[in-house]
């Protein structure tokens, strides 16, 4: 009897089978879990409304802020014009644009002015309740609401803008305009004392030469009757009563200035030299014998006329000013829509998700 040897052969699994079950299954899985989502439509489409509500709800009922604008440029030379009168004729150094520019730059971006803003303007329009806050956490809302910047830097460094917002667009407008203003009578105020300063300290100058000429004119004079005095007693000593000038004798040969101011003085006689004595003595003032006072009094009264608040000048150029805005920038409507929209819907879909979750776990248990 033949025995007949069965041999089983377990089957072999294919490579190439795994993947497509993989893919099928993940197929099932997105299906199920689209068709999870979609028999909760209207729950993600109820979570999507209430955030759509909300959002709505905030951006229409909010209190609307505007901003208003306002730009400023270096001024223009003729605009300084009126600070240069008399200065080259006082030996002053002119004054020019970036000179006058830098100083209104200073104070533009200065917290001065706007602490000055603050306290002028903002503080008095705040509630009782508002005004009586921290004084330091209001300082922070301001300067918030009023910024100063350059918005081209690189290219275009001396053109800087104003902005201000608030709730409402008339005082918006207000404050960026009267901050620029502040910031001109400031820089205009500074440029006076300069000009103040520069004169004054020029006129001091002045002043000490001519009270230095004056010294020395008087210092001139008692030495010039000191040697007089001196010539007087030879003259009368040696009996020379009258001039003794020899004739055809010039000034040229030197004699001349011996005779007048020199050794040989005594030989113009004591007459001559007791009447140029008594002249001397009697003289008050040298201001007539001193020739460069004159001159240094001219430069003194022109500095004391020098206008030092001239018209007509400006220390900057208004590029533009800032007027009244007609559309607030926040809020941004249509962006809190769309988020709402969007948070609204992704919160929707997570809710579906975790209850589809929570469903299936007690089935595959």
């Amino acid at each position: 009897m033949a025995r007949t040897n069965a041999i089983e052969v377990e089957p072999k699994l294919n490579p190439n089978s795994s993947p497509n079950t993989s893919n099928q299954q993940d197929e099932i899985d997105l299906i199920e879990l689209f068709q999870g989502l979609w028999a909760q439509k209207w729950l993600i489409a109820a979570f999507t409304a209430v955030a759509v509500a909300g959002a709505a709800a905030f951006a229409f009922l909010s209190t609307p802020t505007y901003e208003a604008r306002s730009g400023v440029l270096p001024p223009r030379l003729s605009d300084i014009a009126g600070y240069n009168l008399g200065r080259s004729e006082a030996k002053l150094a002119e004054f020019k644009v970036e000179n006058v520019y830098a100083v209104f730059k200073r104070n533009l971006l200065s917290d001065g002015v706007k602490r000055e803003l603050f306290l002028g303007a903002y503080l008095p329009s705040l509630s009782e309740v508002e005004a009586r806050g921290a004084q330091d956490q209001l300082w922070v809302r301001f300067i918030n609401l009023v910024t100063v910047r350059a918005p081209d830097a690189k290219n275009n460094p001396d053109y800087f803008t104003i902005t201000v917002q608030h709730e409402d667009p008339q005082t918006a407008t207000e404050w960026a305009n009267r901050y620029v203003s502040m910031v001109a009578e400031k820089t205009e105020a500074e440029m006076k004392a300069n000009l103040l300063v520069e004169i004054g300290t020029k006129a001091q100058s002045i002043e000490r030469q001519i009270e230095v000429l004056r010294t020395s004119a008087q210092r001139r004079r008692e030495d010039r009757i000191t040697r007089l005095r001196e010539a007087q007693q030879v003259a009368e000593a040696v009996g020379i009563n009258a001039p003794q000038v020899t004739t055809g004798k010039t000034s040229s040969d030197g004699d001349l200035a011996e005779f007048m101011d020199g050794n040989l003085m005594y030989m113009r006689g004591a007459k001559a030299i007791r009447a140029e004595l008594t002249v001397l003595e009697q003289r008050k003032n040298d201001d007539p014998f001193i020739p460069e006072l004159r001159g240094l009094e001219s430069q003194l009264e022109f500095l004391k006329r020098v206008d030092v608040n001239p018209d007509n000048v400006s220390v900057y150029t208004l590029d533009s000013s800032a007027e009244v805005p007609q559309t607030p920038i926040k809020p941004k409507k249509v962006l809190i829509l769309a988020l709402g929209l969007v948070l609204g819907g992704m919160l929707g879909v997570f809710v579906a998700l975790m209850r589809n979750l929570l469903r299936r776990a007690p089935a595959r248990g």
